[in-house]
């Protein structure tokens, strides 16, 4: 038995460093401007993908990647090693059909390898720490089954809350109408957003001032951890660092943090939250 390959997609956002490090294998999905095709996290990169989402009169749409180009990514790894087995982890099937074109990608290989697709019911790091932490496992020559399972232990222990800094992006997105939009940046709303454990986003509240937001996302985090218990935190921000900073500070006070990491969200996810996210993805260790 070779060893367990790991392979998610681009909104998992892991930094280039850390994947090449670990050995994780990416595939990105795709951000549209217009006519103009980018691949996440390959052929744009978040800084420039910011910049543009700002100044462009018209949303960018995405799309998942497609079973072929999951399927080249299998047969390449399988090439490689017949006889290690694929653990894909990847974005909600609630918000994505990228876990769908995994499936198809698997039915479509003519010789079938041991590949496990997983829907991570998450997005951003709230699976990016469990492919982070399934790669480390393989590195370490943990078997596939004891990866799958800490990477079921992860998913019911994970608690991620996005601050959005404007309603705006929801709003051209469609998920929200325009005079709730309207409304809240006139009382100056920050939604807080989570994941439901079927992997669909729901507001868990909405809270005037970033202040008070993150004095709410405190208070959620202390319902599911215990200030003594060692826990592992990443925070993320989309463009401009400054509110996910005071978020990380503020909480560093409060929880036994025994990890702590940063990360940048994506193209994707940032499409429909617009440049001002900040979130919290803490588990315990």
């Amino acid at each position: 038995m070779g060893k367990v390959r790991i392979v998610t997609d681009s909104t998992a956002d892991i930094p280039l460093e850390v994947r090449e490090k670990l050995g994780i294998s990416m595939v990105p999905l795709k951000v549209l401007f217009g006519e103009e095709t980018y691949l996440d996290g390959v052929t744009i990169q978040n800084e420039e993908f910011y910049a543009k989402l700002v100044a462009s009169p018209v949303l960018p749409t995405t799309s998942q990647p497609s079973p072929s180009e999951f399927s080249e990514m299998y047969e390449r790894l399988l090439a490689e090693d017949p006889e290690g087995p694929i653990i894909s982890l990847h974005l909600s099937a609630a918000l994505s059909g990228t876990y769908q074109s995994a499936v198809i990608a698997q039915s479509m290989l003519e010789e079938a390898g041991d590949i496990t697709i997983v829907d991570s019911k998450s997005a951003s790091y709230g699976f990016g720490m469990r492919a982070i932490r399934a790669a480390e496992m393989a590195q370490a020559g943990e078997s596939k089954e004891a990866i799958l399972a800490e990477l079921q232990r992860l998913e019911s222990e994970m608690q991620i809350y996005f601050l959005v800094d404007s309603l705006e992006y929801l709003q051209k997105g469609g998920r929200i109408g325009k005079a709730s939009a309207l409304i809240g940046s006139i009382l100056n709303i920050k939604p807080i957003l989570s994941l439901e454990p079927d992997g669909t986003v729901y507001p868990v509240d909405k809270v005037r001032g970033t202040k008070k937001a993150m004095a709410r996302v405190l208070e959620l985090l202390k319902q599911r951890f215990d200030a003594q218990e060692p826990v592992s935190m990443t925070i993320a921000w989309s463009s401009g660092q400054e509110t996910a900073m005071e978020l990380c500070e503020y909480l560093k006070s409060h929880f036994n943090i025994q990890k702590i990491g940063f990360t940048t969200i994506g193209a994707v996810i940032g499409t429909h939250t617009g440049p001002g996210l900040s979130a919290v993805f803490m588990y315990k260790v």
